[in-house]
């Protein structure tokens, strides 16, 4: 039996290829239909990497002087011809053409700007370990994920299909912080650590809000038929949610200046100034506990 015979593991009923070369077979005609309609994925990343190195200057490239403004406004005009090619093979699907929608984007770069740097102080001003904007801009995760977020989230409002969903994911995979495109935050929000941090696609969050490591706003239901609805929670202005807290639902609002503590499962609104925390139990072994043999060591 030739490798090209060898059946993959597969019930009988499958309708999917048996063999290997049904599978080749299968795949191409797959990519033919579809996946030649994509945009790049190194592409994309090298792509959105520029253009928050462009916003704000990481040293990259050894540039030896600063930037005048006629240099930026030539990286801006480099920027446009570098994103048109990357929107090519949506064009089918675009709401108007590449050349246009980059137009468009480019405007939002101003008020994208101003939102980041706003971040970069709000979370300056939240961890005392920070030791000013440039280390939050090179190091941290949060401003990272959040720089991500912003540019996604204007190109899912221009109405541009993937390629948002493909920024978000870029930047979760390097930051182990997941914000769907859609959501929407408010100005000067702090995510500190962040790792494990979740928000969904219809999330609300207001300004000055503060968010910590293992937080989820998630749905109450993953049911498809829920799809276009409000799915995820509101979080009003000065609210601040500790590590590892979950927070769900559509109709969930955590009233402004709330504290929600860690490891909270919250599926009820709160009204504004609340303090949500959990109540641990401490227990002091004896030591008849300690001759019974429970170990909780891992």
């Amino acid at each position: 039996m030739t490798l090209q015979q060898r059946e993959i593991a597969a019930p009988g009923h499958d309708p999917h290829p048996r063999t290997l070369a049904e599978l080749a077979e299968h795949i191409a005609a797959d990519q033919a239909s579809r996946y030649d309609t994509l945009p790049d994925r190194d592409l994309v990343a090298e792509l959105i990497d520029r253009i928050v190195a462009l916003l704000f200057p990481d040293g990259r490239g050894g540039r030896s002087a600063p930037r005048t403004a006629a240099h930026v406004q030539d990286e801006f005009d480099a920027l446009h011809a570098a994103f048109v090619p990357v929107l090519r093979p949506l064009e089918d699907k675009l709401p108007d053409t590449p050349h246009a929608l980059v137009d468009r984007f480019l405007e939002h770069l101003p008020a994208i700007h101003e939102a980041l740097s706003h971040d970069v102080e709000a979370i300056e001003a939240g961890d005392p370990a920070a030791h000013g904007a440039a280390e939050i801009v090179l190091a941290y995760p949060g401003f990272a994920a959040l720089a991500f977020h912003r540019i996604a989230h204007a190109l899912h409002r221009l109405g541009v299909p993937i390629l948002p969903r493909m920024i978000s994911e870029i930047s979760h995979g390097r930051t182990g912080i997941d914000i769907h495109p859609g959501a929407t935050i408010g100005r000067s929000c702090c995510i500190d650590h962040g790792t494990g941090l979740v928000i969904g696609e219809t999330a609300i969050i207001g300004n000055h809000v503060k968010l910590y490591q293992g937080v989820t706003l998630g749905a109450l239901s993953v049911s498809k038929d829920k799809a276009g609805s409000k799915r995820h929670p509101t979080l009003e202005d000065g609210v601040v949610i500790y590590a590892n807290a979950t927070v769900l639902g559509g109709d969930t609002v955590i009233g402004r200046d709330s504290i929600i503590g860690g490891s909270v499962w919250l599926t009820h609104s709160v009204p504004p100034n609340s303090l949500v925390y959990h109540q641990s139990a401490v227990k002091v072994r004896t030591q008849a506990d300690v001759l019974d043999g429970t170990d909780f060591s891992i």
